[in-house]
């Protein structure tokens, strides 16, 4: 198959699949989702995708339709349905199916799955941000279907020229429209905590565990603007491009000081993902 879709049990390629009018997505875009790549039909991250929609699920009372064994070996097999050994592996639980209603149904919840091809962002590109006002609900730390203002800082990137949208709260650097955003100053790599201004991101954790294997000392606390703009260097995350360096935001040079860090960041966390995705694993 081209690509892959799955809907509570029936698969089909993307375009061919059909789902009901009333699924909660629809109407309320009631459920959560999480995302990955898969290279060389092998998933990467799988338990921290997992564990991680498993506990979005829970915090928005969605009953799960299956266990985590049970979505992780569902997973593997579809991955192998689909031509491409690399793909994007999308996968969303719905609260179900049922006339339009704001109190929760009965009923079991709706599984989907989507699969296309798509391969790792090339970590050494060098990309290009805004700064959007987060004017986000306060359950960014959820990944929820509910991603409106994302979309528009999105497209606000697009127009600009740009890679991806930073937003702030007020003065503070909360993350980016679809990634994680760091910094490194004098030698310190910094990150944002993990409250519920930010989705606690794979790739963000992954780099936490780069800096303590290379010694390199690191904090979980907020920055600002002013502190982002200072950087020695601006470092973009998501698990589709693993450790990006920002080179300018909203038309101004950024970073550029400490790439022997960040280039020893990015192989540490590359490696780790061929060593994940190799076919031999």
């Amino acid at each position: 198959m081209k690509t892959l879709g799955y809907y509570n049990g029936t698969i089909g390629e993307i375009d061919q699949m059909m789902v009901p009018m009333n699924d909660r997505a629809c109407v309320f875009g009631d459920g959560v989702y999480d995302a990955t790549l898969a290279a060389n039909h092998k998933i990467y991250g799988m338990d921290e995708h997992v564990d991680r929609f498993f506990n979005s699920a829970a915090l928005l009372e969605i009953p799960m339709p299956c266990t985590k064994p049970e979505l992780k070996q569902l997973l593997r097999d579809l991955v192998k349905k689909v031509d491409s050994p690399d793909q994007f592996v999308y996968f969303q639980v719905t609260r179900g199916t049922a006339m339009r209603n704001h109190s929760f149904p009965e009923g079991k919840a709706n599984l989907w799955v989507m699969l296309t091809p798509r391969k790792l962002t090339p970590i050494d590109k060098q990309v290009k941000l805004i700064t959007v006002e987060d004017n986000r609900f306060y359950l960014c730390n959820i990944k929820t279907l509910n991603l409106i203002p994302s979309v528009l800082a999105s497209q606000k990137a697009t127009l600009a020229g740009c890679d991806e949208a930073v937003f702030h709260r007020g003065d503070r650097v909360t993350e980016c429209a679809h990634s994680n955003i760091s910094i490194l100053k004098d030698g310190v790599f910094r990150t944002a905590p993990l409250d519920r201004l930010i989705l606690p991101g794979t790739a963000r954790k992954r780099l936490l565990e780069a800096c303590a294997q290379l010694g390199i000392p690191a904090v979980e606390e907020a920055f600002t603007l002013s502190e982002l703009f200072d950087a020695d260097e601006v470092i973009v995350s998501s698990s589709g491009s693993l450790c990006q360096q920002a080179v300018e935001i909203d038309g101004k040079p950024v970073g550029g000081r400490d790439g022997e860090r960040l280039r020893a960041l990015q192989k540490v966390v590359l490696g780790r993902f061929e060593a994940e995705t190799c076919p031999d694993a």
